[in-house]
């Protein structure tokens, strides 16, 4: 399956409809602008990714074309080879783990981790098999703040 058809298919899900950024023309499932057909710029391809989730608790950071993906079970982390697809709405990285396919997308829009008042440039989405987590991301030149506004 190609990259752009995977974004399709998981831009079904609500994500990329409620994550699009504010002031888009967006349409119906399809986030942002769409007079724009340039592809997603907000994310430099040598910036290191950030991600966090909970329920369940999930975490990871990707640099380049490898994520380190980590869980409370493996906290050390586990290294997959992604492939990385700038769409119009956002990132998205493919890969596989543990012999399962793998889909994060990656979306602007004020986060919230839900258990603190930190709260991050980027939603994060991620799809194992046919499980889905939800989670946040930022980046160095991105970073997270606290709810007084204060990076961290």
């Amino acid at each position: 399956m190609k990259p752009s058809l995977l974004i399709a298919t998981f831009g079904g899900l609500a994500l990329m409809s409620a994550c699009s950024p504010s002031g888009g023309a967006g349409n119906g499932n399809v986030p942002g602008d769409t007079g724009d057909s340039q592809p997603f710029d907000g994310i430099a391809e040598d910036e290191s990714i950030s991600l966090t989730g909970n329920e369940p608790f999930w975490g990871g950071q990707i640099d380049g074309e490898t994520l380190l993906y980590t869980t409370p079970e493996q906290p050390d982390g586990v290294r997959i080879d992604v492939t990385r697809f700038a769409g119009r709405g956002g990132l998205s990285f493919s890969g596989q783990l543990s012999g399962q396919d793998m889909l994060l997308a990656i979306t602007p829009g004020e986060c919230s981790d839900t258990m603190s008042d930190t709260r991050y440039p980027y939603v994060a989405t991620l799809r194992i098999a046919d499980d889905v987590r939800a989670g946040c991301a930022w980046t160095d030149a991105q970073p997270l703040t606290s709810n007084d506004g204060a990076a961290q």
